[in-house]
């Protein structure tokens, strides 16, 4: 699977529509770090509005590319999760802390503007 990586006013924008595997997700933390110097992007959306299911390695992955694009100088924030897989994580201990999470990728956007208002601290 190859995900398509989005480009709109100095964000990318990552939708999974499918259950990546934990390979494709590796692949997806190493084009995304890079993507965010090459294109000079100030912001990382992915959406996993489709994903039915967040498991530990998802969940430290997507904790991983949010840092790893923060120290290269963007903001990251996940959209999307939905309320039974956000029941799961919580009941399994799994967490997003430290990363922007919003509702959908409208709010999401949102988020990113007004981080990008801040202060990167590293």
């Amino acid at each position: 699977m190859s995900v398509p990586i989005l480009e709109h006013s100095g964000t990318l924008i990552v939708s999974l529509q499918s259950e990546p595997t934990d390979a494709e997700f590796i692949e997806l933390e190493r084009e995304l770090t890079e993507r965010v110097g090459r294109s000079r992007a100030r912001g990382v959306l992915i959406d996993v509005s489709a994903l039915s299911v967040l498991d530990s390695f998802a969940t430290r992955t997507l904790r991983e590319v949010a840092h790893a694009v923060r120290l290269r100088g963007a903001r990251a924030a996940i959209v999307g999760i939905q309320p039974d897989v956000a029941f799961a994580m919580v009941q399994l201990g799994l967490s997003l802390d430290g990363t922007l999470t919003a509702l959908n990728l409208e709010d999401g956007l949102a988020l990113l503007h007004e981080a990008a208002a801040t202060p990167l601290q590293r």
